[in-house]
């Protein structure tokens, strides 16, 4: 794999995005498939939250890298918008066509329970990753790295940037994503705690679409003249943000950092918009992912804390308690490294 940075790299003030992309699929129906394929294959199918982001391009790509190394069958599915109603239809026709594993980023952690139990009835394990389900409604959740980490690595990385003290906002993906509203609430109690002279003035949503994410960025700079620091804990925010600053008079006044891609950043970095950011690597969040559906659909594991599995170039794992394995830490990208990685 490339840069394993759950085991060569440590975050150093702890961090991480994403939700990413890549180029798109394009419609509903779009998907791709690789592998294996005879009777007694595992099947699995990839559903992010849309098609068309980077940092689920990136993932996807790494589950479909884990499903050819065990001689699978791996396909990808979705909507071309971050909605849990386009995500239900995926799942009822992964539960028809009789798929071992469906493994999802949710878009929302309650709405798309239904399916995804009339899934399971009907034999399909339930894999989540990067954002997770209630957890009675999936097997397993594969989580890119710890959510208090995540939280605290973006919290010192503004901290840091703008001396300790000032207004910042936070440009978030939906307002119902799982894993970003858990971020946000956990970023909030950390500044409250240890940042006392740095104020959080507004939480706006772009909905993890570029547009939308730049309009709000210039929205944010329009309504608080007195900003010092953007934080976007997802992948489309931050570039958005990132792009909308590179060419403003708030270069180097306004700070932008979150969680973002090398690849998406790099030239950010390069001319001074951004200092550092945040994440883990997606494409062994979706590897990783890949070979715990495997383990699920061949009954190596059932999902109880404690059951171990191997997943590859990666080495052997532990599920946690409530069904969470954990991938590992995130990584800080700045001017000093961000050219030695490539997604």
């Amino acid at each position: 794999m490339t840069h394993n940075l759950r085991r060569t790299t440590t975050i150093a003030a702890m961090a991480l995005v994403a939700g990413l992309g890549l180029t798109a699929c394009g419609s509903d129906d779009s998907s791709s498939s690789s592998g294996g394929g005879g009777g007694d294959a595992t099947s699995v199918t990839f559903l992010p939250k849309n098609l068309g982001n980077p940092y689920f391009d990136t993932s996807d790509a790494g589950g479909e890298k884990a499903v050819d190394e065990f001689g699978g069958t791996f396909e990808e599915v979705g909507p071309d918008t971050a909605t849990p109603d386009a995500q239900v239809p995926f799942i009822n026709t992964a539960a028809q066509q009789g798929v071992n594993a469906l493994v999802i980023s949710a878009n929302d952690p309650t709405a798309i329970c239904d399916a995804l139990d009339e899934a399971s009835s009907a034999g399909t394990k339930i894999v989540t990753f990067d954002s997770d389900t209630d957890a009675e409604c999936r097997d397993l959740y594969i989580s890119q790295a710890d959510a208090e980490g995540i939280a605290k690595a973006q919290v010192d990385l503004i901290a840091e940037q703008i001396g300790d003290e000032g207004e910042i906002a936070i440009l978030s993906a939906a307002a119902n994503a799982t894993n970003q509203n858990e971020w946000i609430d956990l970023m909030e109690a950390d500044l409250e705690e240890n940042h006392p002279d740095i104020e959080l003035v507004d939480t706006v949503y772009g909905d993890d679409d570029d547009q939308t994410s730049f309009d709000k960025t210039a929205a944010l700079l329009q309504s608080h003249p007195d900003l010092k620091g953007i934080v976007s804990p997802t992948t489309v925010g931050i570039a958005a943000a990132a792009r909308y600053i590179s060419t403003s008079e708030y270069k180097v006044e306004v700070a932008v950092t979150g969680l973002g891609t090398p690849n998406q950043m790099r030239e950010y970095v390069k001319d001074g918009t951004v200092t550092a950011f945040a994440l883990w690597n997606p494409e062994d969040l979706g590897y990783l992912a890949a070979y715990a559906a495997k383990a699920l659909a061949d009954g190596d594991i059932d999902g109880a804390e404690g059951d171990t599995f191997e997943a590859g170039d990666l080495g052997e794992y532990t599920v946690g308690a409530d069904g969470v394995v954990l991938l590992g830490e995130p990584f800080v990208f700045d001017e000093s490294n961000i050219d030695d990685f490539d997604f």
